[in-house]
């Protein structure tokens, strides 16, 4: 009589490893775009934030928008949300928010364009209201 021979051959183990360094890469591969959309919603929600505080405090307060924002004149808003996920603050020219005034005398602006640049989709952008004032 013969033994069997018991174990796994080389072929065996090449393709378990296969699958599993596949399996492996395609995690990573998920988890750095779900963490990117995770940061993109973050970014929104900071936009989200500073456009509303814009409409509802700042300019029903003062009837004009202000020529820079920053959280010494919006403080009505959380002050970690001035900062972006990659850690820079509104203002910075690495930060992936952007506030452009427009229309402007003497500090005082009829309009504006608050930006976030998002890494998983386009650019997202709120403007203010169209308000009879402007």
């Amino acid at each position: 009589m013969t033994k069997a021979k018991s174990g796994f051959t080389i072929i065996e183990l090449a393709v378990v490893a296969t699958i599993a360094g596949l399996l492996f890469v395609f995690f990573f591969i998920q988890k750095s775009n779900l963490d990117a959309l995770a940061r993109d919603e973050d970014r929104k929600t900071a936009i989200n934030a500073m456009y509303y505080a814009l409409e509802e405090s700042f300019f029903k307060t003062n009837g004009y928008y202000p020529e820079t924002i920053s959280e010494q004149n919006i403080t009505v808003i959380d002050p970690a949300l001035w900062t972006d996920p990659d850690g820079y603050n509104l203002g910075d020219s690495k930060s992936s928010y952007s506030y452009q005034p427009a229309n402007c005398d003497n500090g005082k602006c009829k309009e504006y364009i608050l930006k976030a640049d998002l890494e998983k989709e386009a650019d997202y952008i709120k403007t203010n209201r169209k308000n009879d004032k402007n």
